[in-house]
């Protein structure tokens, strides 16, 4: 199975006068260069806003690109999002999942969950996870805060005590992703990297991120 490789939005570090706009034209650059998901990571927006983005994100991904909301589950259904991406102050995976099933919900809906030990991936697996993320396994600006980056080792460790796919992110570009593919991740989640380059750019990195 081809590595999985997920953009996660950071609108707020765009700068630029209309933030909005110009992450809509990345998430389109993004699956332009053939990424699978989209996360739709904007704490600072209210539901409204956010209801908003996800749709104009859906209708720029089209059938490319699954988009994915971050912690919020309702967003995500209403807008017919590919699935949540839960945080560690979000609701539980298990709470999700019943909520989920309550309303009928679409039975390929995604529900992930951020994770930062063994221990943490496989509850999150024994909750009924699709997937998780770990991280972050390199330095990165937005960690700092959280102390020292937890290594391809540590990640590695996470990828052989779950069945479910572990995706990693943290500082990951070309190189690194690669890296982490070898310590056995399912693909990889970044922010900065969709951010930073441009289609042309984004492209050779994950043609040789998939070694295609």
């Amino acid at each position: 199975m081809k590595p999985i490789v997920c953009y996660v939005t950071g609108r707020a570090s765009l700068g630029t006068a209309d933030s909005t706009e110009e992450l809509l034209t990345r998430i389109r650059a993004a699956v332009a260069a053939g990424v699978d998901w989209v996360q739709i990571r904007e704490r600072a927006m209210n539901a409204h806003e956010l209801l908003a983005l996800t749709k104009s994100a859906i209708a720029t991904a089209g059938n490319a690109a699954h988009v994915i909301v971050n912690d919020r589950l309702d967003v995500a259904l209403a807008a017919g999002g590919a699935g949540v991406h839960l945080r560690g102050d979000s609701v539980s995976a298990t709470d999700a999942l019943r909520w989920l099933r309550q309303r009928n919900a679409p039975p390929d809906f995604l529900v992930g969950v951020s994770c930062h030990s063994v221990g943490e991936a496989r509850q999150a697996e024994a909750a009924g996870a699709s997937y998780v993320f770990f991280g972050p396994v390199f330095e990165t600006p937005a960690k700092k805060q959280f102390g020292a980056p937890q290594g391809v080792q540590r990640l590695a460790e996470v990828c052989h005590s779950v069945r479910i796919p572990v995706i990693a992110i943290g500082g990951v570009s070309g190189p690194q992703g690669l890296e982490c593919l070898g310590a056995g991740a399912s693909g990889i989640a970044a922010i900065r990297m969709f951010q930073e380059l441009g289609e042309a750019e984004l492209k050779n990195v994950l043609t040789q991120i998939r070694g295609q």
